[in-house]
């Protein structure tokens, strides 16, 4: 069986792994944990990082930090992993959802703005599969009416808009290091800004609010959270950090053969990639539309039968039991795509034999 996508390790990860077993800094505490933070930073081009445990925790802890919650409305994407949408209810906010847009499959930022009301707080722009959101507009709408935009940045690491890296346009930007991501820290998040405020005050929540007294106690001056990272894990991503220049090149060349040997199939749709833009095709997916001569869902069981795992888009948000009463807008595109999306192996250590497996399958029909 081809995976959808798994981790790469080819570097340093067990030498660091072992520093911290022959040392015993194996907790929150330890040398990586601050050296994964800094270095996330300097790649990102920003002025703080707070590693989490997971994008989900990131993400929460964003919204904690901008003061976000009972009576507050925060507009999301519906076609998402659901995470960003829980963590808007984790805070006691109500989530509003925008529509996509149908190339690229992300945030509609020309519906943003007539969700806006009086208890709009924040833009939550998901990058889903890659590709960016338009991010000129969105912070134009936000600058306007004093809004936060919170990057889910947790599928796009690495990816580009306008020469700034995704999840650093934003007020605070979210990531995920989970098994399936560019870079892995097996379970991990980070948080990001260039607001060194913001930075202090998450990394603040994120430790309990600890403050540590002369004579060596603890005290709390208000409520916190423990979303820190163990310096395990931190250590595996330093060891993952200093690949990812080349883990992203491949992912971009995997997109370009998926493209070629795709290419010019009636009922087929590829992935976009728009002016301007650096789409890091996390995965790499594809629309099956009216024309080709099955359904997406026979597609999958298809590839299945010839050992090739794949996934259908996620689900809408909307449509699900906690979420139905929820406000949103016109939804009839991600009501359509989410139909026809589906995602194709997209491992870092993919090879070309692999790919073109695949894409026979989906050539063959």
């Amino acid at each position: 069986m081809i995976p959808l996508c798994v981790p790469e390790v080819r570097g340093n990860e067990w030498k660091y792994i072992k520093e911290c077993l022959d040392t015993n800094w194996v907790s929150s505490a330890g040398a990586f944990v601050d050296r994964f933070e800094d270095r996330f930073a300097k790649y990102m081009n920003v002025k703080s990082a707070v590693v989490t445990m997971n994008g989900t925790s990131a993400l929460e802890l964003a919204l904690r930090t901008l003061n976000i919650g009972i009576g507050d409305e925060v507009i999301v994407s519906s076609m998402t992993f659901i995470s960003p949408v829980n963590t808007i209810k984790y805070v006691g906010a109500e989530p509003v959802f925008v529509d996509v847009c149908r190339d690229t499959w992300v945030m509609d930022a020309d519906k943003v703005e007539e969700l806006i009301t009086p208890k709009t707080k924040a833009i939550m722009p998901v990058h889903i599969y890659g590709h960016p959101v338009d991010m000129d507009k969105i912070m134009d709408i936000a600058n306007r009416h004093s809004l936060y935009v919170i990057e889910d940045a947790t599928e796009s690491l690495a990816s580009e808009y306008k020469g700034k890296k995704v999840g650093s346009i934003g007020h605070i930007g979210c990531f995920s290091f989970n098994g399936n991501k560019l870079i892995t820290t097996g379970a991990g998040g980070m948080l990001i800004t260039d607001d060194e405020k913001l930075g202090k005050r998450a990394k603040y929540l994120s430790t309990q609010t600890k403050t540590v007294l002369p004579n060596g106690s603890f005290y709390h001056e208000e409520i916190g959270y423990n979303f820190r990272m163990p310096n395990l894990l931190a250590a595996m991503g330093c060891a993952q950090l200093e690949n990812i220049n080349e883990y992203s090149n491949i992912k971009r060349n995997n997109a370009s053969l998926y493209n070629k040997f795709l290419y010019n199939i009636k009922g087929i749709t590829l992935p976009v990639e728009r002016e301007g833009v650096k789409n890091i095709y996390w995965l790499y997916s594809i629309l099956v539309e009216d024309e080709y001569d099955i359904s997406r869902d026979e597609l999958i069981l298809q590839l299945k039968k010839n050992g090739v795992q794949s996934r259908p888009f996620f689900m809408p948000v909307h449509d699900m039991p906690p979420y139905k009463e929820c406000k949103a807008g016109d939804m009839s595109v991600t009501d359509d795509i989410v139909k026809r999306g589906i995602n194709l192996p997209s491992s870092v250590g993919l090879t070309e034999g692999e790919i073109k497996q695949v894409c026979d399958v989906i050539k063959s029909i």
